[in-house]
């Protein structure tokens, strides 16, 4: 049993909670307080204008978002983690200028994150507790509660949030998860060394296929394409369908073209690389799953969540757009199959890939797309 009456060394303590964190494969990990209220304000702003979307889950639960001792009572300190997950030779670019491939954000093509980084979380929030002589309150979380993460993350040091709304690192880029442990440990903060970068910089919101910043630093989910190809349930309005190309899960355009990615590092999380070659694969080839091989082919992926259903109604989509493609035969085929599909939504997204074709091939429509170009 450990002496209750031990004294705390709470800057050593710190210093062995970075060690445990990084030897954990976290990249970085920092401790902030609790104080988010500016960043509460600009998201009840953001709330207010209704760029949310569905995401009704954004404006719930009041004001525990950015008060984190309301969510966790007794908080005090937020450990703040990142891990990087850009798979190696990923080959983003070429993937999303061949219109028959399916584009996955990158960080969809391995194992699922949410289990991989809570685990870890859980792991060292239990190093934290074996070293103490007292009672902690703690509670890890990654993407999974009302917890404002990159505000966190911005006031703990691992980077800033920048135009696209991501945070970027100086020497890391964006191609990073976060994670946080709550605490009742009144531990040592950190000072950020981050300071915004972006400067004049505008890549990120030209580059927006849907041109989903209204203006920099704030994101329209209505109009982002991660939005509506994972968080909208719904029909994808139709002035959206031909600007997301071939991207059928999430999008990276904004990443791909940022500067201070140009020397992101590649994981070394084997769990984060690509599984079942998803990360180049053949739309026609997807469209064609049946349910029980999307469930077999993304078990344990972030991409079941959005289920049969809305991943093929995402690739009726992609395949209306190849329509400049070889295979034009393959990709009529495949969307006629899916026809008399039971889902009428996936009825209505085949019928427009279908009459897409019918235009190109009669001269009526050509190609408007924005493509990211090389970092």
């Amino acid at each position: 049993m450990p002496n209750t009456t031990q004294q705390i060394d709470y800057s050593d303590l710190a210093r062995k909670i970075k060690a445990w964190g990084k030897a954990l494969g976290f990249q970085q990990v920092t401790i902030t307080d609790t104080e988010l209220s500016e960043a509460g304000d600009r998201l009840n702003t953001w709330l207010q204008k209704g760029y949310q979307g569905d995401m009704q889950w954004m404006g719930e639960h009041g004001t525990m978002r950015y008060y984190p001792e309301q969510l966790l009572p007794g908080t005090l300190r937020v450990i703040s983690v990142r891990m990087d997950y850009l798979p190696d030779d990923s080959n983003m670019i070429a993937v999303l200028k061949d219109e028959d491939k399916a584009y996955i954000s990158r960080y969809a093509l391995g194992r699922d994150y949410h289990k991989l980084i809570r685990k870890r979380l859980t792991t060292l929030a239990k190093e934290i507790e074996h070293a103490i002589p007292s009672s902690v309150v703690q509670r890890p979380f990654v993407d999974s509660a009302p917890v404002m993460e990159k505000p966190l993350a911005e006031k703990a040091g691992l980077g800033w949030v920048g135009k696209n709304t991501l945070v970027i690192n100086s020497e890391a880029g964006s191609w990073f998860f976060l994670g946080e442990i709550y605490t009742s440990l009144p531990l040592p903060i950190d000072e950020s060394t981050e300071k915004d970068l972006c400067g004049d910089c505008k890549a990120c919101l030209q580059v927006c296929p849907t041109d989903a910043f209204p203006e920099p630093y704030v994101l329209d989910a209505r109009r982002c394409i991660s939005y509506l190809t994972i968080e909208h349930k719904g029909s994808i309005p139709e002035e959206f369908r031909e600007p997301l190309g071939n991207r059928v899960f999430g999008c990276d355009d904004c990443q791909a073209i940022c500067p201070w990615n140009k020397d992101a590092e590649p994981t070394k999380e084997k769990d984060f690389s690509p599984r079942h070659n998803l990360g180049n694969r053949e739309l026609s080839e997807l469209f064609l799953w049946t349910e029980a091989e999307f469930l077999k082919y993304t078990d344990g992926s972030p991409i079941r969540r959005i289920g049969h259903e809305r991943w093929l109604r995402n690739l009726a989509i992609g395949l209306g757009n190849a329509l400049v493609s070889n295979n034009t035969n393959d990709i009529v085929s495949a969307l006629e199959s899916r026809r008399e599909h039971p889902s009428p939504m996936v009825q209505e997204h085949v019928q427009w890939a279908l009459e897409q074709h019918k235009l190109y091939a009669a001269g009526k429509k050509k190609r408007k797309r924005k493509i990211s170009s090389s970092k």
